[in-house]
């Protein structure tokens, strides 16, 4: 594969990776503008954040046997038709029940790109790749929240909030066309592969029984669900409890940004020196001791905003170090399922991140310390999985820097 050909496939692979978060951070800043528009509350308008992370949870396991059935192009047309026409619906929503349904088609599209981007990677590189890959993906999706709250706060205050679903349109057809036209056909499609669902829950089943899998993608998915409590509570946290405007808010999540992005960038450093399963344990570890001084420090109310962004920061961090490792060694196993096991791990990992939002708009009211709890348990959980599930791999693929693949005992 030449360098150019690479970077290309690091692009368009890393967009349509982009599209889902994008479409969940662009129209944050814009919650008090459909609230007031569609005469409702913010609280409701947050109801339509966690009908996207459920769409998008549930679209993983419809796209997984698509994508393995009929190759990875064709469902990924229909996906991202579907997100453009629902994108379009939003623009003109009337009502706030017609917004969390239409989120909810819109996710269900979206998804399909999160899925064949994450199935195209293990069928395009080797084994060894497949980590680094994921840290350069890790580096075109940290882009969204960099960009996309802070063009969207400046959007909604001088357009309207209608006019970023509009550019969330346009998105989906750019990307739709580069996808089309940039990415090869990476898998020939299983014509053995049956939709009925007897044989699609049997096939979920197989791969959810590999110890390695349900080891690293629950690891993975727990410890991530930090950050979906993160994105779910920092307008509450931030607008509200600080009283900063939608502007500031939306710098504040860029910046946020900045500490995934050069730890996942870290991670391919660090990654020539240990392996993936040390990068995951030692990141846990970290991640664990933070948010525990972060729960003690709210609890004694010594944070003000400056050190809410400090502890937010060096935890984010944490997860741009595991969340490649875990993806990495949760695909590792799969050649022929790959679309499978990718849906598989995309929704446990967007489910746990629904719960973890329902759990916000629940329970973070008036203080931090509530998302710092839900936090702190979620980081000490998995890594409790990690410890536990390690004991049942008995032959582990795990990623080499000089072979494709090894089998271990």
């Amino acid at each position: 594969m030449t360098t150019k050909k690479y970077i290309q496939l690091i692009l368009i692979l890393g967009s349509l990776t982009a599209l889902g978060p994008f479409s969940i951070d662009m129209y944050l800043p814009g919650f008090s503008g459909i609230a007031k528009d569609l005469n409702t509350t913010v609280a409701k308008v947050s109801m339509s954040l966690s009908s996207y992370f459920i769409g998008i949870s549930a679209g993983q396991l419809l796209y997984g046997p698509l994508l393995d059935r009929f190759g990875r192009k064709k469902p990924l047309f229909v996906g991202l038709l579907v997100y453009i026409l629902a994108s379009l619906g939003c623009v003109y929503v009337a009502d706030i029940d017609s917004f969390i349904l239409l989120r909810f088609v819109q996710a269900i599209g979206s998804c399909a790109a999160t899925v064949a981007s994450v199935a195209m990677v293990r069928d395009l590189f080797p084994v060894k790749d497949i980590p680094k890959v994921f840290s350069l993906l890790m580096l075109v999706l940290g882009l969204s929240p960099m960009l996309a709250p802070t063009i969207g706060g400046y959007v909604t205050a001088y357009y309207g909030w209608h006019t970023v679903f509009f550019i969330l349109m346009c998105m989906g057809i750019a990307i739709l066309i580069a996808a089309q036209v940039g990415l090869p056909n990476s898998y020939k499609p299983d014509t053995s592969i049956s939709l009925k669902p007897k044989p699609i829950i049997a096939n979920f089943l197989k791969v959810i029984k590999e110890p390695q899998f349900f080891t690293y993608a629950f690891t993975g998915s727990i410890s991530f669900s930090g950050l979906f409590t993160y994105v779910a509570a920092s307008p509450i946290i931030f607008m509200d409890i600080y009283h900063v405007d939608a502007k500031t808010y939306g710098w504040i999540f860029a910046f946020m940004s900045v500490s995934f992005i050069g730890s996942s960038q870290l991670n391919s450093v660090l990654l020539k020196k240990f392996s993936s399963q040390q990068m995951i344990f030692g990141a846990l570890i970290t991640q664990s001791v933070i948010a525990i001084v972060f729960l003690l420090l709210s609890l004694n109310n010594l944070l003000g905003l400056y050190e809410t962004i400090a502890m937010l920061f060096l935890f984010l961090g944490c997860l741009g170090i595991s969340n490649p490792n875990t993806a990495g060694l949760t695909m590792a196993p799969f050649a022929k399922n790959a679309g499978s096991a990718s849906a598989l791990m995309g929704a446990i990992q967007l489910g746990l991140g629904a719960l973890a939002s329902f759990a916000v708009g629940v329970f973070v009211k008036d203080s931090v310390a509530p998302m710092v709890f839900i936090m702190t348990t979620t980081t000490i959980i998995a890594f409790i999985v990690l410890n536990i599930g390690k004991r049942f791999i008995k032959n582990k693929v795990e990623v080499s820097a000089d072979d494709d693949m090894i089998v271990g005992h």
